[in-house]
């Protein structure tokens, strides 16, 4: 799809007049994504007047998929009262969706710019307006919306975050030998573990600085689709040891503790059984963020990740010497392999 027949699409899915959208008169500026291979274009009128729009790669069915979960699980998530941008349009026949746009500034810049201690109030906000968008948006949502998998499961940790962490980073990046029997037999024992936390929330699976926008002074969430049910435990945990953003120990405890307090307004939950499955999921997902980044780093040369591998690495040799995580030894000197093979090729 050209500009030209983007811009007459979205013309037609906003029922706005041709003669006042039309190559002339909107400008379309490209955005570049971070790991996702969907293309997407802010459009701006001669009024200033505009969305963002985003398209899937062509010809693919499952990019076609997912973005039809976005406008499914979006129309949701903005029903249900959650701070994700209005969801405009959706043309099922290309893909295309169209959304509002929150502008440039993420939480990501935030941090960045003006440090981690004043944007404390902003990470408040978001763990807040998180568990409410957990519980509240269970309510009603429908599985069938998922273009990935319906819910977070034992399979999904062993296939796709342990799994992927071995497979990813520790032999095709690293190309570490390593007990791989004592190793997978952990994995295994943290996935059941994980799993037996109730799974019956909404969760974003990647909630981190670079999907919370800031508009107006207010946090608003993004790259929902693929949103499922799962445990509350994993979204909380993806915003504490995000290695984008690098929270110190004590800010992340403090998190932890406001989060609980909003999730007491909301529902009941034990609180000592929440912390028990918190560092199980955040285990769970400090494995998926390494085989991310050095997916994406190797396989998909995007090498703006490969330097959030070491913090990555120390967050998880930090979770790993919790007295609660003594029995995960095989998994703690893998961790230990990774760090000097890094350290040895820097």
């Amino acid at each position: 799809m050209n500009v030209a027949q983007l811009i007459s699409l979205a013309a037609q899915l906003l029922g706005k007049p041709e003669q006042a959208w039309n190559e002339t008169s909107v400008q379309v500026t490209a955005v570049v994504p971070d790991g996702s291979s969907r293309r997407f274009f802010q459009l701006r009128d001669a009024d200033g007047q505009g969305c963002l729009a985003i398209l899937p790669p062509e010809q693919d069915p499952r990019g076609r998929a997912e973005a039809e979960a976005f406008f499914r699980i979006g129309t949701h998530l903005q029903q249900t009262g959650a701070p994700t941008p209005e969801i405009l349009a959706f043309d099922p026949a290309t893909g295309l969706a169209l959304c509002e746009d929150l502008g440039d500034h993420r939480l990501y810049e935030q941090v960045s710019g003006q440090g981690i201690e004043q944007s404390l109030d902003l990470y408040e906000q978001a763990v807040r307006r998180l568990a409410r968008m957990q519980v509240r948006a269970a309510e009603g949502f429908d599985p069938a919306w998922c273009w990935d998998s319906p819910r977070y499961d034992r399979q999904l940790m062993r296939e796709r975050e342990s799994g992927y962490f071995l497979r990813a980073c520790c032999t095709d990046l690293l190309g570490l030998a390593f007990d791989r029997e004592a190793v997978e037999l952990e994995c295994a024992q943290l996935a059941e573990a994980a799993a037996q936390a109730p799974a019956d929330f909404f969760l974003h699976r990647d909630f981190q600085c670079r999907n919370i926008m800031l508009t107006g002074g207010a946090v608003r969430f993004i790259d929902f689709q693929g949103g499922r049910l799962g445990p509350l435990a994993y979204d909380l945990a993806s915003l504490l040891l995000d290695p984008y953003a690098a929270l110190p120990s004590s800010m992340q405890d403090h998190l932890l503790t406001v989060y609980l307090d909003a999730l007491r307004e909301l529902i009941p939950y034990d609180p000592e059984q929440f912390r028990r499955e918190y560092l199980l999921l955040a285990l769970q997902r400090n494995l998926q963020i390494l085989g991310a980044f050095a997916y994406l780093s190797q396989v998909r040369r995007k090498p703006f990740f490969a330097q959030f591998l070491r913090p990555a690495l120390a967050s998880l040799r930090g979770l790993l010497a919790k007295p609660e995580a003594a029995g995960y030894a095989a998994l703690n000197h893998l961790t230990d392999q990774c760090r000097q093979e890094l350290k040895h090729r820097s």
